[in-house]
């Protein structure tokens, strides 16, 4: 079995929601949302989150659009996951990310989060759900 914890993140253009979760209960939960204009400013907030949790591995969300065909989103979202094993030397894992946006501004909806409210927060919930189907999915096994 696994132990450790692990990072999650649904990348946007604005915004970037993050998650974390350990494999020996294999439950995710939403952290943070991190926005900011540099890339500077973003990765210098996950170097301290990956200081903080100090992760087995990273998971990043890879969004397809309903056919299954890549966009400009998804081969940015692709980059920002090689930036993030390249800049931290973790592995990283991606996950089809499909409706998870969706899913967790329906769900803040349903918990009565108004409005302006959701915004930032739907990003951190959205990681929340790429690390649960990644714990759900993923070989639990150790890492070699």
């Amino acid at each position: 079995m696994r132990r450790g914890s692990v990072l999650a993140f649904d990348f946007g253009l604005k915004r970037i929601g993050v998650a974390v979760g350990d494999w020996e209960n294999s439950l995710a939960h939403p952290l943070e949302t991190i926005s900011g204009e540099g890339n500077d400013a973003r990765f210098g907030r996950i170097g301290g989150l990956i200081e903080e949790w100090r992760p087995l591995q990273l998971v990043c969300g890879l969004p397809f659009s309903m056919d299954g065909t890549e966009h400009d989103i998804t081969r940015r979202a692709r980059r920002f996951a090689n930036q993030l094993h390249g800049r931290f030397n973790l592995p990283v894992s991606l996950v089809d990310e499909r409706l998870t946006s969706f899913d967790a501004d329906l769900r803040l909806r349903e918990a009565g989060v108004k409005g302006s409210a959701r915004k930032g927060l739907d990003d951190a919930v959205a990681a929340q759900q790429i690390l649960q189907d990644f714990f759900d999915h993923a070989d639990p096994t150790p890492l070699a």
